[in-house]
């Protein structure tokens, strides 16, 4: 029996039942929060198919009045057995000279498995910068699988090497800057914007669908674009 010690930061290999949870629970806050949730996405490693992660689910919310949430969320956060934290900003990107406020978030997390599957649910304001790093973050890798496994092998190895999540996230946060400095020319040469990813989610969903020929997948992917 092995006696090592196991990483105090945990790193998983991909569980594909991560998108079924993260859609229950995202219909869940759509229900508890109503419209003042304005877009409500699946973000984070357990977003990205194949990538290893932390078996912790990554929800962000675009809100258009970050100061309004805490007086109107707490409540139904609360029973959906989330607690707030009193982390109220992000990481800004190595080099930026970008005012650290336009990077202000609020942040509630759950851990308790009767209430349902860890979460850290990440408040951002619509059309921040941190809002659209999130969301590009995630659908650069899913546009290139090929990616995945040289991080996935970073991260498995920095859970190994750090004796805390905060030293983990320090260490992780230059890597998802250089991420992002790539990902940037790519979404100029492709047009890519922020909310696209309900369009990506439907388009990996026909490609891994069983349907009868490529015409039909056309029509479908015709269908969904107009």
């Amino acid at each position: 029996m092995s006696t090592a010690p196991h990483p105090v930061v945990l790193v998983l290999p991909h569980d594909p039942d991560w998108p079924r949870r993260a859609a229950a629970l995202i219909a869940d806050l759509r229900a508890a929060l109503g419209p003042a949730a304005v877009r409500v996405e699946h973000i984070g490693s357990t977003a990205v198919p194949g990538l290893a992660a932390k078996p912790v689910l990554d929800v962000q919310i675009g809100v258009a009045d970050l100061d309004a949430v805490g007086r109107d969320f707490d409540g139904p956060l609360t029973a959906l057995g989330f607690r707030r934290s009193p982390h109220r900003h992000d990481h800004v990107p190595a080099g930026s000279d970008d005012d650290p406020a336009r990077w202000a978030k609020r942040l509630w997390l759950r851990r308790d498995p009767a209430a349902g599957p860890d979460c850290n649910l990440h408040v951002r304001l619509l059309g921040s910068p941190n809002e659209r790093l999130a969301l590009l973050f995630r659908d650069w890798f899913r546009a290139h699988p090929e990616a995945v496994p040289g991080y996935a092998r970073f991260k498995q190895l920095l859970a190994e090497a750090v004796a805390d999540l905060d030293t983990y996230a320090d260490v992780k946060d230059p890597v998802v800057d250089l991420v992002t400095a790539v990902a940037e020319p790519w979404a100029a040469a492709t047009g890519w914007a922020p909310g696209g990813g309900r369009l990506a989610d439907r388009l990996a969903e026909l490609r891994d669908s069983p349907l009868e020929s490529a015409e039909l997948r056309a029509d479908a992917v015709c269908r969904l674009a107009g």
